[in-house]
């Protein structure tokens, strides 16, 4: 058998919201060791900037990782604002991103995090994260010059209705969770891209921290391995939001502890009947195969 040269992903659009503008990704100046963290959104990712923020900087306490790993096709500050902020970093860079593989600049090079969630728990991580935000939210996202598409506007009260609406309506009033998954899935055996699972971590985070670290080729130093747990988990990290969201939580009621809310699982149990629960997962099937469904909603690849 001949090994054959990895198909690299194109760009083949870009996305504009209330919240992106993916043509940034079109100027970003990669370097070989930048590392990419990719989700759809609340499924970890500030847990895993945390990660690799820690293995990066050997255990260091007291990071600035929001500012230190801006989400990058966020449309504000602009993206001259952003670029230049980060080429002027001199440190092993990592981003996030929010977009899926066909909406940025894919670079051999670069090293890509993808960390997954099942959609359920997704939605009740998002809605806490709409429902608390505040008035400075809404005036960034819709009155800041250059958005495209309507505005996002404040949740329903129940969230319930508010998983309903983002059902029906495939990421509303965000964004295509079904299309993320599916796209980063597809391209979950190229070298230089890693899936990860917020149930996974949540199982066994020295685990797939020691994954992480053997991916991103990180050296850590072994007296400094208890440290980096320590700075990894939830307590440590809800007490030192600020340091995590960006902003310090500027954005919602209750700062930057509001962000960082539970980080835990299943609290849709309760409260979605059997048969919107299973509507749910029929879908999931529907639209990303047996396989990744599978390991959206237990963590576990086949």
């Amino acid at each position: 058998m001949t090994n054959q040269e990895p198909v690299w992903p194109k760009k083949t659009r870009e996305l504009h919201s209330h919240h992106f503008d993916s043509t940034i990704w079109n100027d970003f100046k990669f370097r070989d060791d930048d590392v990419v963290i990719a989700t759809y959104a609340k499924s970890g990712t500030t847990w895993l900037q945390q990660i690799v923020s820690q293995l990066i900087f050997n255990g260091e306490e007291g990071l600035p990782v929001a500012e230190m790993s801006p989400w990058l096709d966020l449309r504000v500050p602009p993206k001259e604002v952003k670029l230049a902020a980060v080429e002027d970093q001199t440190h092993r860079r990592f981003v996030k991103t929010h977009l899926p593989v066909d909406a940025l600049v894919f670079s051999p090079q670069a090293k890509y995090l993808y960390i997954g969630r099942d959609g359920r728990d997704v939605v009740w991580s998002l809605y806490n994260h709409h429902a608390n935000a505040n008035q400075l939210w809404y005036e960034v996202l819709n009155d800041t010059p250059g958005r495209v598409g309507p505005p996002i506007e404040p949740p329903p009260d129940s969230v319930r209705q508010y998983f309903t609406d983002w059902f029906e309506k495939d990421g509303f009033p965000f964004w295509s969770f079904w299309e993320n998954v599916r796209s980063w899935w597809a391209v979950r055996d190229l070298p230089n891209v890693l899936l990860v699972h917020f149930a996974a971590l949540k199982a066994d985070m020295p685990g797939e921290i020691r994954r992480i670290a053997d991916f991103l080729e990180t050296e850590t130093d072994a007296e400094r391995w208890d440290d980096i747990l320590a700075h990894c988990s939830f307590d440590y990290m809800k007490d030192h939001a600020e340091a995590s969201v960006p902003l310090g939580g500027a954005f919602w009621e209750g700062g930057a502890r509001t962000f960082l809310h539970k980080g835990v699982n299943g609290r849709w149990r309760d409260i979605l009947s059997a048969e919107e629960s299973g509507a749910y997962e029929r879908k999931a099937a529907e639209e990303l195969g047996s396989d990744c469904a599978a390991w959206l909603a237990s963590g576990k690849l086949p």
